[in-house]
């Protein structure tokens, strides 16, 4: 999606909550952009964008790929939504060895054809894994 913030023009791409919709992450660049704080009241105007941005890969899975060419290859050839269910679902592991094993698999996955990773709740609505920050009081 892309929109402004207090007048200023941003892109982003909204978060699942689990509870079957989604949050938006302000960047402290963007709330800093619009003289905002957390708990400020401003204009917030969005809008879908025809292509959805890319997303930002984590440093340890970046680094699995550079480490596997043929992952590299099918990961270049997936859809942008469907790198978004990958990153989610490895970073939706609880535990770092979780992750580490996710980011393995993941690299297996993609290295063996695979476009999509499998078993996943992108809502995070059924699994729990994918939540929404709380307010800090």
């Amino acid at each position: 999606m892309e929109g402004t913030l207090g007048g200023h023009p941003f892109q982003a791409t909204l978060e699942p909550d689990g509870q079957r919709s989604h949050w938006l992450k302000v960047s402290p660049s963007l709330l800093a952009a619009c003289g905002a704080a957390a708990g400020d009241m401003v204009e917030l105007e969005i809008s879908a964008v025809a292509r959805e941005p890319e997303p930002e890969l984590p440093p340890d899975f970046r680094q699995a790929l550079a480490g596997s060419p043929q992952a590299s290859v099918v990961w270049d050839a997936t859809t942008t939504l469907a790198r978004i269910d990958w990153i989610h679902w490895i970073e939706s592991a609880k535990q770092a060895k979780t992750r580490k094993s996710r980011i393995a698999d993941a690299c297996d996955m993609l290295a063996s054809g695979k476009k999509r990773v499998c078993c996943f709740d992108p809502s995070g609505f059924y699994s729990k894994s994918l939540s929404a920050p709380q307010a800090v009081d």
